[in-house]
C-alpha cells in the first residue's frame, strides 16, 4: 500500500500528453527525428525508464534496453523490411531472480488506415495510457527489493499484428525463460461510457480459458475434469481480482471469460501462444470514435485518440492496482505444480496430494474448492506443511485447487487439481 501511495496522477497526465505530441508513433514512421515518429518516442520512453532506474540505491541495478528485431514484409501490415524495437526495463529480483513478472503495453499508434505512417496518430488512450502506467510502475517499483524479477515491456508493432510482442515472447520461450505472469494494459485511460456516465470503479480483465498452447492430450484432460475455466491465465485473472479485494482497491477487476474483445487483439495473446499465463486489462465502454481514427470533426462528432479523453486519476488508480498485483506476484512463492485428486476408486470422500514446492520461503499450503458452477474459489483449508488432505466431500461435485504461502502472508496463484488414476 505504501508503494501504491507514491503513484501520482500529475506525471501520468504529462507522460500521456508527451507521447501524443510525437504526432505519430506508427511502427513504420520516422525514426531519425527527435520530435516526431516512433524513433523519438522509443528514445524518450527509454530516458524516462532510466530516470526511474536511477532511483534504485541498493541491490542489482535496473537495466533498460532497446530490443531490436528486423522483420520482413508479411503481405499484411508490414509492407517492407522494418526495424521493430521494444523498450525493456528489467528490475532484478533478489531471492528468485530467474522468475519473471511482466507488465506490457504497446507504444505504437495508428490512424484510420493501418498502413498510414505519416498522418497524425496521437494514440493517447491506445496505448499511451498503458505506457504511462508502465512508467508509473517503474518509478514506484525500481527502489523496492522484490523476490522475483519484474520486466516492464513497451512493445512496438502491436497495431501491425503483435509483431514486437511475438518476437519477444518467442525469444523468451526459446531461451527457457520462467515467465510466471504477464499483465497487458491496453486502452486503460478513459472511464467514460459512450452512452453516458462513467465506470471509474472497474476495469475489464480478459483471460483465455482453453490455453492456446495446450496439446491435444492437455485439452482432453481439461475437458474430462471440467477445467475449462482453470487455465493458468484464468488463475492469474482470479489472483488479480483477489488481490484487489484484499487491499480494497479503488478499481475492481471484472473478469471477462474471453481471451479478448470481438474483432480485436492484444499483446497478451503473443505470450499465450508460447504457453505463458497472460491477461488483458481494458476499460469499460470503449469509444470507437477515439480509436484507430484520423483526428477530425464531422459536424458535432469528434474523432481521434487525443489526450483530453484520458483521465489521469482513473489511470493512477489502475496503476496502483497494477503495482499491488505485481508486488504480490513477485513476492509469493511458486505454486505447486502437480496438485491432483486421487481417482483410484469409487469413494464418498476426496483426497488431494501435491509435491513440496522448492522455494526458499514456503511456509505452507492451502486447499481451496468451489461448486462446479462457480467461477470464484469459495472455501479453503490451511494444511500447513502437509502435502495431502482428505475432505468428506464427493469429488465429482466440486472443483479443487492448491496454493502455497510464505511467512509474510504472500500467496501463490491457485493451481487447479488434476487427477491421479494410478496407485
Amino acid at each position: 500500500d505504501r508503494v501504491a501511495a507514491t503513484i501520482d496522477p500529475a506525471p501520468i497526465q504529462t507522460d500521456v500528453a508527451r507521447l501524443a505530441a510525437f504526432g505519430t508513433r506508427h511502427t513504420l514512421s520516422e525514426t531519425i527525428s527527435d520530435g516526431r515518429g516512433i524513433g523519438a518516442a522509443r528514445r524518450w520512453i527509454a530516458e524516462r525508464l532510466r530516470a526511474a532506474a536511477a532511483l534504485r540505491t541498493n541491490g542489482p541495478p535496473v537495466v533498460v534496453a532497446l530490443e531490436e528485431h528486423i522483420v520482413g514484409p508479411d503481405g499484411k501490415r508490414i509492407e517492407r523490411q522494418a526495424e521493430v524495437v521494444n523498450v525493456v526495463a528489467t528490475i532484478p529480483g533478489t531471492r528468485t531472480p530467474q522468475r519473471r513478472i511482466y507488465v506490457v503495453a504497446h507504444y505504437d499508434s495508428r490512424a484510420s488506415d493501418p498502413m498510414d505512417a505519416t498522418s497524425d496518430a496521437p494514440g493517447a488512450n491506445d496505448d499511451a495510457s498503458g505506457v504511462a502506467l508502465l512508467l508509473a510502475l517503474a518509478h514506484a517499483l525500481a527502489p523496492r527489493q522484490l523476490d522475483a524479477t519484474v520486466v516492464l515491456l513497451a512493445t512496438a508493432g502491436e497495431e501491425q499484428g503483435l509483431v514486437g510482442a511475438r518476437a519477444h515472447a518467442r525469444a523468451a520461450r526459446t531461451s527457457g525463460a520462467e515467465i510466471r505472469a504477464v499483465l497487458n494494459f491496453d486502452i486503460v485511460g478513459d472511464p467514460s461510457l459512450p452512452t453516458g456516465g462513467e465506470r471509474r470503479d472497474a476495469v475489464r480483465l480478459f483471460s483465455e480459458g482453453l490455453p492456446l498452447a495446450a496439446t491435444p492430450a492437455e485439452l482432453e484432460q481439461l475437458r474430462m475434469l471440467g477445467g475449462e475455466h482453470d487455465s493458468p491465465s484464468r488463475a492469474l485473472a482470479r489472483y488479480v481480482a483477489m488481490v484487489a479485494a484484499w487491499h480494497e482497491m479503488a478499481i475492481t477487476p471484472q473478469t471477462i471469460l474471453r481471451p479478448d474483445r470481438f474483432l480485436r487483439g492484444g499483446d497478451h495473446t503473443a505470450f499465450n501462444e508460447q504457453g505463458y499465463a497472460a491477461v488483458r486489462f481494458t476499460e469499460y465502454g470503449e469509444n470507437y470514435d477515439r480509436q484507430h481514427q484520423d483526428v477530425r470533426r464531422e459536424g458535432e462528432r469528434v474523432f481521434g485518440d487525443t489526450p483530453e479523453f484520458v483521465d489521469a486519476h482513473y489511470l493512477a488508480d489502475l496503476s496502483r492496482l497494477a503495482a499491488i498485483s505485481v508486488i504480490h506476484l513477485a513476492n509469493a512463492p511458486a505454486p505447486p505444480k502437480d496438485a491432483r485428486v486421487l481417482a483410484l476408486d469409487l469413494a464418498g470422500d476426496t483426497t488431494l496430494r501435491w509435491s513440496a514446492v522448492v522455494d526458499p520461503d514456503v511456509a505452507g499450503y492451502e486447499v481451496l474448492w468451489r461448486d462446479s458452477t462457480s467461477f470464484a474459489w469459495e472455501q479453503l483449508r490451511d494444511v500447513g506443511p502437509a502435502l495431502e488432505l482428505t475432505l468428506p466431500m464427493v469429488k465429482d461435485e466440486w472443483l479443487f485447487g492448491v496454493r502455497s504461502y510464505d511467512a509474510d502472508g504472500y500467496r501463490s496463484e491457485v493451481v487447479f487439481a488434476g487427477a491421479e488414476r494410478k496407485p
